[in-house]
């Protein structure tokens, strides 16, 4: 394999649909309220991706130094693990990306918030550091937060809250009414997509101390909490599209639901781990038609 395809190896491309899920619903509720930019969209996009391959690299880095990518590993073959990529290499490649996000973070804030409101550039400039922050600490370092258990809780901030409102923050200068709710159903699907991930690999993370929640749970009680993040997540987006929407075509997002719905009785039926790899791809894909739908009931 070459180098230019074991970084892209590296940088995990079916894990970015995901990542910018929450754009598309907090663009599309900006577009909703009339303050809709390309300039800032396309800006928000690429800013995301730079966050997601930035923790892919460190994601990679960070397990195969601790040794918890290994043979029992069920998923995809990481590229330190793999051998593709040096540990050096990774973290050189970690520091471009950094550079690269920092930049276009910073166009897309004065893109949005001009020079006179220094303030509010300084407040999204420093949530720009802490994502950075938060994609390198998941596994890198003696207290990263993915081993303790917090992972659910940082991909609910950083994909839902931060990602949907912040996004609409960045075109309206406002949190919107409604917004939230979005938020939490794009946080919460977010949450499943990596509930699922530590589910599949529960067993061989719990040989090498990597404390999930999956975890920390158990297999029956993550099963469960899956459940109530899928429920809950629908429940807000159908309150969402309830208040807002003035005909049934508003609620064609919803139809993003159904493979959701058939992966929980999936997921309640599974007895090999192994098999889960299949529908952690499905609900991410899933998440992402639900934002794809949504952007596009209200661009056209």
């Amino acid at each position: 394999m070459t180098k230019v395809r074991a970084w892209i190896s590296a940088a995990r491309l079916r894990t970015l649909p995901l990542s910018v899920s929450g754009i598309l619903v907090g663009s599309a509720a900006a577009m909703d309220a009339g303050a809709f930019r390309l300039s800032v969209f396309i800006l928000a996009l690429l800013t995301t991706l730079g966050f997601q391959i930035l923790s892919n690299f460190a994601n990679d880095y960070g397990d195969g130094v601790k040794g918890t990518d290994n043979a029992d590993r069920v998923g995809p073959a990481r590229a330190m693990q793999s051998g593709l990529l040096k540990a050096k290499e990774l973290k050189r490649g970690m520091i471009v990306t950094t550079a690269f996000t920092l930049l276009i973070a910073s166009m897309l804030i004065f893109d949005a918030f001009g020079n006179e409101n220094f303030i509010l550039s300084l407040i999204f400039f420093n949530l720009g550091i802490a994502a950075i922050i938060a994609a390198i600490t998941y596994t890198v370092g003696k207290k990263a937060y993915g081993y303790r258990a917090l992972g659910d809780v940082f991909v609910f901030v950083f994909f839902g809250i931060i990602g949907v409102v912040g996004c609409y923050f960045l075109f309206t200068q406002s949190f919107g009414t409604w917004v939230i709710l979005l938020a939490v159903t794009i946080g919460l699907l977010s949450a499943a997509v990596l509930n699922l991930n530590n589910m599949r690999d529960r067993i061989p993370d719990a040989k090498v101390n990597k404390n999930t929640l999956a975890v920390v749970l158990g297999e029956k009680t993550s099963k469960l909490y899956h459940a109530l993040l899928i429920g809950v997540a629908f429940i807000s987006a159908f309150i969402y599209l309830f208040l807002k929407t003035e005909n049934w075509i508003g609620f064609i997002p919803l139809v993003a639901f159904v493979p959701l719905f058939l992966n929980i009785v999936k997921v309640f039926k599974n007895k090999a781990p192994a098999l889960l790899d299949p529908e952690l791809k499905k609900v991410a894909l899933s998440t992402f038609l639900f934002a794809l739908l949504f952007f596009a009931i209200n661009f056209f």
